[in-house]
């Protein structure tokens, strides 16, 4: 049987175009997806967001679901939850 602690996602190191990596707790990553999502056209998300009916709930979505985001041409949005050791 799989440890449950595998599936906790407290951390992330967020990877975004042109900035350094950033560590940011689950909050912080949900915040930060939310403000992505809203300067993006609805059409242009993909289908599964599209299908949404909140910004909050497609930034759940796509961290209980997805590691990255198409947010344009030569543009990144990767995160990746980690383990901090004490």
């Amino acid at each position: 049987m799989p440890d449950s602690l595998m599936y906790q996602q407290e951390n992330f190191v967020l990877l975004e175009t042109n900035a350094p990596e950033q560590i940011l707790t689950a909050d912080e990553l949900l915040y930060k997806l939310k403000i992505v999502l809203e300067k993006i056209n609805n059409q242009d998300l993909p289908i599964d967001l599209q299908n949404l009916d909140s910004v909050d709930t497609q930034a759940q979505y796509l961290i209980d679901t997805s590691c990255e985001l198409d947010i344009g041409p030569g543009k990144y949005l990767q995160w990746y939850a980690i383990r901090l050791e004490k």
